[in-house]
């Protein structure tokens, strides 16, 4: 092997161990700076998966068993719309029924719910409606409606669902990432029990859908680090010092996938834009590190020509011609909200050569930008308005329903006399799980800035693209339950410190060492403490009858009533 002096991602504490954290380390001739000797450079582009296959999966499907049976659990309740359910799961069913969305019957006030509830679904105008998001989880939303029904069941399916999944994709990312299945399950544990990710896996709005696609595309580029990283790793066999280094991968399936999956976010809202741009300087990060580490010549410009052309394509191109993909259902309807524009519109200059339904499409996304971002929104109140500077902290979660002055003695309410009940859904993240996530971002942000860990920039970036772009518009009414795009990222970056937290695991039939146990005492009571923190807010996730001060008694903080 040629001789390389170069900074390098070590993947791998020794060989043969599972990798709960990492380390940036200095190659010279096979050595650190301390004079102890590396793996092998092909063992630290690749470090070996767990040989627990079996295992693994057993312990990734009993995790998301059970975010299935809290999801699913009772779903169907309260019979009623919850919060913005009025919108997303009528447009949903008016997709589904038309191919279009159709403006609602709206006088008076509520009928169109009351009718749908009540079992009559001909609640809808001839008028098209001008609906302020993209399609994607409005069609997902109405797979489920096509599957069990208009119903409060049917229009919760989906998210239900894609809730559960997230689960399993984040366990099997941090898996990939820490080469330990242990780790890998804390993670999807800990997603599976926090209240905001729940609650939002329980309503039909469009959030946990663009949180799974989020989350699908990231591990996709994970995967392709691995697939890419061991070829290049296959490529130092029977090297000289003349030999190629690396690999030309012009066509790399998984970030073909990610760029589907970020296509599909920015069809379920377009606040997936700033994520994508994110993470497309992350992975041109990740390839001038391997092509470096390889001792490559003129790295940095091979990573732009050879890596970074082919996944602007790969990724933002496919993203592009995916999300247009989505509006399939527009394009193919005439009678679809301002299809007609361009035809009521002559074209002007270089627009005159665009096809009149993509200048109507392109005429109906700038009404839907202006909906955003005009005097209406920017001027319009609501009672849980909460700024994006809060929500690390959950300052001002948000009120799904509520149900007040239940009175003894009837719906459930066994409060004693002159005392009240109440039933609520609070969008509510589990205390404890993000306030110790939000330090283990620091942590992150520590490690991966100072050990160079490439682990620790995933949590980071994919939690600030979902944070920081916020803050643009807080002019506005913005809500926490947007914040759940930011619980995976948050979960593993707790799973990674928790890693640290638990030290290397030793070989098999070695005793563990008093590190290892101490921590792994740590670990177990955090995650313990973090399902019982979750078990006491239950109720007012989940729609149960409460007396006033028990509710009280879960109400922390003022501004969380």
């Amino acid at each position: 092997m040629a001789s390389v002096t170069a900074v390098i991602e070590d993947d791998t504490a020794k060989p043969g161990e599972a990798v709960d954290g990492g380390a940036v380390e200095r190659e010279t001739l096979g050595r650190d700076v301390l004079g102890r000797r590396l793996p092998p450079l092909k063992e630290r582009l690749y470090p070996p998966m767990p040989r627990d296959f079996e295992g693994g999966w057993i312990a990734t499907l009993t995790i998301t068993a059970l975010a299935a049976i809290l999801r699913f659990w009772n779903l169907g309740n309260p019979v009623k719309f919850v919060f913005d359910e009025t919108y997303y799961a009528k447009d949903a069913f008016s997709l589904l029924k038309f191919g279009y969305a159709r403006q609602f019957i709206d006088k008076p006030e509520g009928i169109a719910d009351k009718q749908i509830l009540q079992g009559n679904l001909d609640v809808f105008k001839d008028t098209p409606s001008l609906t302020v998001h993209p399609e994607v989880g409005k069609w997902m939303i109405a797979a489920g409606e096509q599957l069990f029904g208009m119903n409060s069941f049917g229009w919760r399916f989906m998210p239900a669902l894609f809730g559960t999944l997230t689960v399993l994709l984040v366990i099997r990312t941090v898996r990939r990432m820490t080469r330990s299945t242990l780790i890998g399950c804390v993670a999807g544990l800990l997603l599976a029990v926090d209240g905001l990710h729940f609650v939002m896996s329980r309503v039909a709005l469009l959030d946990i859908f663009l949180a799974f696609w989020i989350v699908a595309a990231v591990s996709c580029l994970v995967a392709d680090r691995d697939w890419t990283r061991r070829r290049h790793a296959d490529s130092l066999a029977g090297r000289d010092d003349r030999g190629k280094i690396g690999r030309w991968l012009l066509i790399r399936p998984w970030r073909i996938l990610a760029g589907i999956c970020f296509g599909l976010a920015l069809g379920t809202k377009w606040s997936a834009v700033w994520v994508i741009a994110g993470f497309g300087i992350l992975v041109f990060a990740w390839d001038f590190g391997a092509r470096r580490a390889l001792g490559a010549k003129h790295a940095f410009v091979k990573s732009a020509f050879v890596d970074g052309l082919p996944a602007f394509i790969s990724i933002v191109l496919v993203a592009i011609v995916t999300y247009t993909a989505t509006w399939t259902g527009w394009l193919l309807h005439d009678n679809a909200y301002a299809h007609d524009y361009a035809s009521k519109n002559p074209a002007h200059g270089v627009m005159k050569v665009v096809p009149d339904d993509f200048r109507s499409l392109i005429h109906y996304h700038q009404e839907v930008l202006s909906f955003h971002t005009g005097d209406y929104i920017k001027n319009a109140t609501h009672p849980y308005s909460s700024h994006p500077a809060g929500w690390p902290i959950i300052a001002r979660p948000i009120g799904f329903d509520a149900v007040n002055d239940i009175k003894p003695g009837t719906s459930n309410c066994t409060a004693p006399t002159g005392t009240n009940c109440l039933s609520v859904i609070s969008a509510l993240g589990t205390p404890l799980l993000w306030w110790a996530g939000a330090l283990a971002l620091i942590a992150a942000l520590v490690f991966w800035v100072g050990q160079r860990d490439w682990r620790f920039g995933v949590p980071i970036v994919g939690y600030l693209t979902c944070w920081l772009p916020w803050f643009a518009f807080d002019d506005r009414p913005i809500f926490f339950f947007y914040a759940v795009t930011m619980v995976p990222f948050t979960v593993i970056a707790l799973a990674l410190v928790l890693g640290k937290v638990l030290g290397p695991a030793r070989v098999a039939l070695q005793a563990a060492t008093p590190r290892r146990l101490v921590g792994s005492a740590v670990v177990g009571a955090f995650v313990v403490l973090v399902v019982l923190n979750f078990a006491y807010i239950w109720p007012i996730l989940t729609d149960r009858v409460l007396p006033h001060p028990d509710w009280l008694s879960r109400m922390w903080f003022k501004s969380w009533i």
